[in-house]
C-alpha cells in the first residue's frame, strides 16, 4: 500500500509500504467500526460483549497467576501488566465488543454525525455493558467451582481487591478518586486500542496493546471491565468486599470515568486534531444518514 505521508491516505508515490496506519486512517477506521458494530443484532451486540467480558476475567486471572509471590514491585507490576495484556489481545483480535474500546469507537462514530445520539447508540452501550458483567461473572463462577485455583492464588487476588478497593475509606472524595483513576485507566486502553489498530501484523497489534496496558495495571487504574473480572473471581469465596461497595463505591465512578477517558480524551483529541485529513466521503455518508434518521422522527 502506498500512502501520502502528509495525509496517510492512499496514492502513488515513490516510497515504501509502511508497517503501520496513520493517525486519520485509524480514526477512519473507528468510524467505520462504530458503525458496523450498531449494524448488527442486538444479540449478535450480547455475545460479543459477553465474549469480551469473559476474556477480560479471563486477563485478570492472568495477571494474578503471573504476579503471584513476586515481592519485588518493578517485576510485580510488569508480569501483572503482562497478564492482563493477554485477556485484551484476546479481545482485539476475535473481535469481541468491550465496554471501554466501545468509548472509543462509538463517540468517533457520533462526532461525524454531528453528534447524534439515538435510541440505538445508547442501547448498544447499555447492552454491552451488560454483555461483559455477565461474561466476567460467568468466567469467575466457573472457576470457583472448577476448584483448580489454590489458597495460594486467592491469596495473590486479595492484593489485587484490596488495591482496587482502597477508596472505599475515604468517602465521598474517594469516590472521586475512582473517576478520576478511570479517567486514565480508558486514556490508556484507548490508546492500546489506537497502537493496535495502526499495526499491520498480528505481533505488532499484540506490542501495541502490551505497552499501554502495563502501565494501566501498574499504576492501578480503575477500568471498570477489569474490576468486573477481578471481583467475578471472589463471589464465591466470600471476600470481604461486598456487592454494594463494589457497584456504587468502585464501578459506577470507574464506569463514569472511562466514558470521559475514551471519549474526551482519546475519541475528541484525535478527531478534532485529524478531522482537515478525514476522508469526505465518510463524513458525507454519516450526515446523510442523520439526515434521513432527522426526517423520519418530523414525519
Amino acid at each position: 500500500m502506498k500512502i501520502n505521508s502528509d495525509t496517510g491516505h492512499n496514492k502513488k508515490a515513490d516510497i515504501p509500504d509502511r508497517q503501520y496506519f496513520f493517525p486519520v486512517q485509524i480514526i477512519e477506521y473507528f468510524i467505520e467500526e462504530g458503525k458496523a458494530s450498531l449494524q448488527i443484532t442486538n444479540l449478535a451486540q450480547l455475545i460479543l460483549s459477553f465474549m469480551a467480558g469473559a476474556f477480560i476475567a479471563f486477563g485478570a486471572l492472568g495477571s494474578v497467576l503471573l504476579s503471584m509471590n513476586v515481592d519485588t514491585p518493578g517485576p510485580y507490576n510488569l508480569l501483572a501488566g503482562v497478564g492482563f495484556a493477554i485477556g485484551y489481545a484476546m479481545i482485539f483480535l476475535s473481535g469481541s465488543i468491550l465496554f471501554t474500546e466501545i468509548n472509543i469507537l462509538l463517540p468517533t462514530y457520533i462526532l461525524q454525525s454531528k453528534f447524534w445520539i439515538s435510541r440505538k447508540v445508547l442501547r448498544f452501550w447499555g447492552i454491552c455493558y451488560i454483555g461483559n458483567f455477565l461474561g466476567a461473572l460467568f468466567v469467575g463462577f466457573l472457576l470457583n467451582l472448577s476448584g483448580s485455583l489454590d489458597k495460594e492464588f486467592y491469596d495473590g487476588l486479595l492484593k489485587f481487591m484490596e488495591k482496587k478497593m482502597q477508596f472505599t475509606d475515604r468517602g465521598t472524595w474517594g469516590w472521586f478518586q475512582v473517576l478520576f483513576s478511570g479517567i486514565l485507566a480508558n486514556w490508556l486502553i484507548g490508546i492500546a486500542a489506537v497502537l493496535a489498530t495502526a499495526a499491520r501484523d498480528v505481533m505488532g497489534k499484540i506490542f501495541g496493546i502490551l505497552l499501554p496496558v502495563i502501565i494501566f495495571e501498574a499504576g492501578n487504574f480503575q477500568h471498570a471491565v477489569a474490576n468486573m473480572g477481578y471481583f467475578s473471581i471472589t463471589v464465591l469465596e466470600g471476600f470481604e468486599y461486598s456487592w454494594y461497595e463494589f457497584i456504587f463505591l468502585n464501578l459506577i465512578p470507574a464506569s463514569i470515568g472511562n466514558l470521559i477517558g475514551g471519549g474526551i480524551l482519546v475519541s475528541l483529541l484525535l478527531s478534532f486534531a485529524f478531522k482537515e485529513d478525514i476522508d469526505d466521503d465518510i463524513v458525507k455518508e454519516e450526515e446523510e444518514e442523520v439526515e434521513k434518521i432527522t426526517d423520519k422522527m418530523n414525519k
